[in-house]
C-alpha cells in the first residue's frame, strides 16, 4: 500500500482507538475528582464507632460509567472494594439517562442530550443510544452482572426480605454490600406509564421525578419553566407509592416539591443535595421544604460536593446535617453523596470515617451518628419497599 494511503488510515485508526479506548476513562477521571485537600485526623473513638455502623448512601451515579463496579478501579469515587473498606451496608445506585447540553444549575432546555457520545464511546448496546428507558434497563442489567461477578459480596435489595438478609449478613465480619436501584429523572418512562412496570420488574425501587430539565412529569429546579406536577406526574407518584417505589424530590422545582409533599402518602426522600440554611444554592432545600419532608416521615440526604454544602470538607457536611437535626430532629437526615455524579469531593467512599469524625467533632452522640449514617435511611427504605394494599372498607389505599 502506498504511503499516501496508509498514513491517513493510521490516523483514522488511532483516532478510533482513542475515542473508544481512552476518552471514556479520561472523561470520568476529569469529571469525578478528589480535590486532594487535607483530611481531618481520625480518632480511635471515631474509627471504632464507624466500624459498628450500618451505613447507607442514598445516591451514586457509578453505573453511568464504563467500568465494572464489582472490581477495584483506578478512577472515580467508589467501587465494591472501596465500599467494603468504608463499611457501607447499602448503596443506592442511580440510573442517569439524559444530560442537556451546556449543563448548569439555573436553566436548561429539555431538547438536547450529550450522553449518546459517551454511550457510544463506552460501547454500550445500540438500543441505549437514543432511548432513556433502554439506558435504565441496561444499568439494571449491569448491576445484576456485578452482583453475579461479586460472588456474594454485592447483594441486590428489592424488598424487605432481601434487606433483612443483607443486614443479617453484614452484621458479620467482611459482610456484603447491598445495592438498590434508583432513577435520576423519570423522563426514562418516555411518556408511557406502563414503562414503570418494566422499571419495577428490573429492580428499581426509588425514583426522582426530574433531573436537570423539565419533563412530562414536572418542572426541574434547573429547567426552563420550573413548574409543578403535571397530571401525568401525579399519576406516576400515585403508582410509585402503590407499587412500593420511593419518591425522590431531588432536582425538583420548588413547585414540584410542594405538590409532591401535599399528596404524599408514603415517606418522601431528597436523595442528594444540601440545605439553604448552610449553602444558598438554588437546588438546596428551604426550611419549609425540610419540614415538609419530615412530616411525611422521609429523610434529606446530604451530599459531599461544593454546591451541596458550599465546600468539600467533611466538616461542611456535618454542619449541613446539624442544621437539619436542629430544625426537625435527628430522624430526618441521611447521607446522599452523589459520588461519581460529575462531582469533586474531598474523600471517596473508602474514607467515610471522615464524616463520622466530623459528626463527633460537632457534638453528635453515637446514637445520633448511627441514625444519620444509615439508621434513618434504612427505616425509610424498609417502609417504602412495601406495596400499598387496597382498603377493604372501600376508602382507597391503606
Amino acid at each position: 500500500m502506498r504511503k499516501k494511503y496508509w498514513i491517513p488510515l493510521l490516523v483514522v485508526a488511532l483516532a478510533v482507538a482513542g475515542f473508544f479506548g481512552v476518552l471514556p476513562g479520561y472523561l470520568e477521571s476529569s469529571m469525578n475528582r478528589i480535590d486532594g485537600k487535607p483530611l481531618i485526623v481520625v480518632s480511635p473513638e471515631a474509627a471504632a464507632l464507624h466500624r459498628s455502623l450500618h451505613i447507607v448512601d442514598l445516591h451514586s451515579d457509578s453505573l453511568m460509567w464504563g467500568r465494572e463496579i464489582a472490581q477495584a478501579g483506578g478512577r472515580g469515587h467508589e467501587d465494591l472494594p472501596r465500599l467494603t473498606a468504608g463499611n457501607v451496608t447499602l448503596q443506592v445506585f442511580a440510573s442517569t439517562t439524559k444530560t442537556p447540553k451546556g449543563l448548569n444549575y439555573d436553566s436548561n432546555p429539555s431538547d438536547s442530550d450529550v450522553l449518546p457520545a459517551l454511550l457510544i464511546a463506552q460501547r454500550q448496546p445500540y438500543a441505549t443510544w437514543f432511548s432513556p428507558l433502554q439506558r435504565s434497563l441496561f444499568h439494571a442489567a449491569k448491576l445484576d452482572h456485578s452482583v453475579w461477578l461479586s460472588q456474594g459480596q454485592l447483594l441486590k435489595v428489592t424488598d424487605q426480605f432481601s434487606l433483612d438478609r443483607l443486614l443479617g449478613k453484614h452484621a458479620k465480619a467482611s459482610g456484603p454490600v447491598g445495592a438498590m436501584l434508583s432513577i435520576e429523572g423519570l423522563h426514562d418512562l418516555e411518556g408511557n406509564a406502563a414503562n414503570l412496570d418494566k422499571l419495577y420488574a428490573a429492580g428499581f425501587r426509588m425514583a426522582g421525578l426530574t433531573h436537570f430539565f423539565d419533563n412530562e412529569l414536572a418542572g426541574s429546579m434547573h429547567g426552563d419553566k420550573k413548574g409543578g406536577l403535571t397530571p401525568f406526574g401525579r399519576q406516576i407518584v400515585q403508582m410509585m407509592e402503590t407499587k412500593g417505589m420511593i419518591v425522590d424530590i431531588a432536582h425538583c422545582s420548588h413547585a414540584c416539591v410542594a405538590d409532591v409533599l401535599a399528596m404524599a402518602r408514603r415517606p418522601v426522600v431528597s436523595s442528594h443535595g444540601g440545605v439553604q440554611a448552610t449553602c444558598k444554592v438554588n437546588r438546596n432545600l428551604t426550611d419549609d421544604e425540610i419540614k415538609g419532608v419530615a412530616k411525611t416521615g422521609g429523610v434529606v440526604g446530604i451530599g459531599y460536593w461544593d454546591a451541596a454544602v458550599c465546600d468539600t470538607s467533611p466538616r461542611a457536611v456535618a454542619r449541613a446535617i446539624k442544621s437539619v437535626r436542629d430544625l426537625v430532629g435527628i430522624d430526618y437526615v441521611a447521607l446522599g453523596s452523589d459520588y461519581d455524579g460529575a462531582t469533586t469531593v474531598r474523600f471517596d467512599t473508602s474514607q467515610l470515617v471522615q464524616v463520622t469524625q466530623a459528626l463527633l467533632d460537632e457534638g453528635f452522640t453515637p446514637p445520633e451518628i448511627r441514625a444519620v449514617m444509615g439508621g434513618n435511611a434504612l427505616q425509610v427504605i424498609r417502609a417504602g419497599l412495601v406495596p400499598l394494599l387496597p382498603d377493604p372498607g372501600g376508602h382507597g389505599n391503606i
